[in-house]
């Protein structure tokens, strides 16, 4: 066992079992990894003042920071255990190597410092104190905010090594036994690479964390009442459900009654009509008219919208081939002129109104008109074009899918994207790519998965209006 499957043990008890049994071919590439481990990488070299160098030969030499170490030993009553640690720093002190040692270091995003962080530093300070032959009172977790590198000191202390070790010891009898159940909290899922393998075996099981709106908590509740997955739920009466949901206040009724619909549409594979004639007025409207689909890519971290994209549409039977797309790319050095831009084109025809998905791009707009120093007037008369189809769909539809999200719901109306298995985090990945090497490749293939974000919406927004009038 190593670090790695310490890490994921604390998250998920399958996923340590899977990253260590689990077949290869099964498990999906993620971008967030590769993402977490650039900035780790960026992050690391700032605190190092740029020298880091790699493996054994380097804590030789005595550098400032090392990487890319394996360090191999017997951890505890014959259990062999390995840890990689994502950086060594030097400091004082003396160590098999001379008047020097090294102590761990981790990589954190956010600013929560976690139990993830804490037994990683304290497993890695047993095997790397031995290994070094010095003893490990601290390690140090490093993270960045505001562009400036912050460290904070953990003392491990033998309270926190008893802890990890008996985390440990449920680790390796874990990784010796049989692949443990799914967890049930299922929206910790979203970005594991084990994730499209549990979703079959959850969706055959009717977990009930699968049904849109039933979080861990909900889900423990509704078992107490005797209701432990989705086929009972989908076959309880709504009035009796709505009695047990006390915690949900004056929604009860209301919240037992989506819950049963949602979950009798997840089995069914058929979608329920949500019938309120206000819903899709303001869609309606405009199916004659023309309208614009916005979408935007952004790095959260750095709070860095990166790109800008519109999809013109004259009306809703404009054939694809004569749909016009723009992408505005927002390089840091030249912002103020992509915002002109983006003004510019929602002023090109100020009638008509701006459909996405989500409410990121309403927001950046906003952010947009007060940085050009609009008017409390202007913007209200601009944001009150933009129509949110997320959450339109949600009260005009229950559909048969764990989710709402727009891949999720585009890919059930048939939708199919350019390029496979692409998502927002990895067009984050491209993004960064293309600003360590420069290369107008990943550009294209940004503004591609862009442009195919907003022909999803654009099917969204057929969906509802095609359908609306056809229950009307």
């Amino acid at each position: 066992m190593n670090s790695q499957h310490l890490k994921s043990f604390i998250r998920c008890k399958r996923k340590a079992w899977l990253d260590f049994k689990g077949k290869k071919s099964y498990e999906v590439w993620s971008p967030q990894k590769a993402i977490d481990k650039i900035n780790q990488f960026q992050i690391f070299s700032i605190f190092c003042n740029g020298e880091i160098y790699s493996g054994l030969k380097a804590c030789k030499n005595g550098y400032q920071g090392v990487i890319g170490l394996k360090i191999k030993g017997n951890f505890f009553q014959n259990i062999n255990a390995e840890i990689r640690p994502q950086l060594l720093v030097k400091t004082k002190g003396m160590s098999k190597w001379g008047p020097y040692k090294y102590l761990p270091a981790v990589y954190k995003l956010g600013h929560k410092t976690t139990k993830e962080h804490l037994f990683d530093l304290a497993f890695s300070s047993i095997l790397l104190g031995t290994f070094q032959e010095s003893k490990i009172e601290k390690g140090l977790v490093i993270s960045s905010f505001g562009n400036k590198v912050n460290v904070e000191e953990i003392y491990l202390n033998k309270k926190l090594r008893k802890k990890v070790l008996n985390v440990l010891l449920s680790l390796h009898e874990c990784l010796e036994g049989f692949m443990p159940e799914i967890t049930q909290d299922r929206k910790k899922c979203t970005i594991c690479s084990w994730q499209k393998f549990c979703d079959k075996e959850a969706k055959e099981n009717g977990y009930l964390t699968d049904i849109d709106g039933i979080g861990a908590k909900t889900a423990l509740l509704l078992k107490t009442n005797g209701i432990s997955n989705t086929q009972t739920l989908a076959s309880y009466s709504e009035k009796k459900l709505g009695e047990k949901l006390s915690k949900f206040n004056d929604q009860k009724y209301e919240k037992a009654s989506i819950f049963v619909k949602q979950a009798q549409a997840y089995i069914s594979g058929k979608p329920y009509y949500i019938f309120n004639k206000n819903n899709t007025n303001d869609l309606l409207e405009k199916k004659f008219s023309g309208f614009f689909i916005f979408d935007i890519e952004s790095n959260p971290d750095d709070k860095h919208d990166f790109l800008y994209g519109f999809l013109k549409i004259n009306n809703l039977f404009t054939k694809k081939e004569d749909l016009v797309y723009e992408p505005i790319l927002n390089l840091k050095n030249n912002k103020v002129e992509s915002y002109r831009q983006i003004i510019k084109i929602l002023f090109s025809q100020k009638e008509w109104p701006v459909l996405h998905y989500g409410e990121t791009e309403k927001i950046a707009i906003i952010n947009i008109a007060k940085k050009l120093n609009f008017s409390f007037e202007e913007i209200d008369s601009l944001t009150s074009r933009f129509i949110d189809l997320h959450t339109l769909i949600r009260k005009s539809w229950i559909l048969p899918l764990k989710n709402y999200g727009l891949k999720t719901v585009s890919n059930w109306l048939g939708f199919e994207w350019v390029q496979k298995n692409v998502s927002g985090s990895k067009a984050l990945y491209w993004w960064i790519q293309y600003q360590i090497t420069e290369n107008e490749i990943f550009l294209q293939k940004i503004i591609q998965y862009n442009k195919d974000d907003c022909l999803a919406t654009f099917k969204i927004a057929k969906y509802l209006i095609k359908n609306h009038l056809k229950k009307n």
